[in-house]
């Protein structure tokens, strides 16, 4: 069955993220500790929480992955990126671990 994870970074008071890091120094990091493992990534940067709100996330990352194993794999290979998260952002991410439905 194919899984995702979702890594969902939340606007609170006081939070920062920097998306050129993100996008330019974190991509990299994410692709070689896990790469090998993700079948497909896609990332969003929240721009607004609906008409004229603000938006509730900085970026949501979704990472597919073929099977329950490739995320397992991908999870105990991704202490580098983890590592690399107060370079970019003083937020505390959630995460979300998914079966593909559709």
């Amino acid at each position: 069955m194919a899984m995702t994870l979702q890594v969902i970074y939340p606007v609170g008071p006081d939070t920062t993220f920097d998306y050129d890091y993100y996008a330019n120094k974190h991509f990299p990091i994410v692709e070689d500790a896990m790469g090998d493992f993700i079948a497909s990534v896609h990332v969003v940067k929240g721009l607004a929480g609906g008409p004229g709100a603000a938006p509730e996330f900085h970026a949501i990352a979704t990472m597919n992955f073929d099977s329950k194993e490739a995320l397992e794999s991908a999870l105990n290979a991704s202490a580098p990126a983890l590592a690399d998260i107060p370079n970019f952002t003083n937020v505390q991410p959630q995460m979300l671990i998914g079966e593909t439905l559709g």
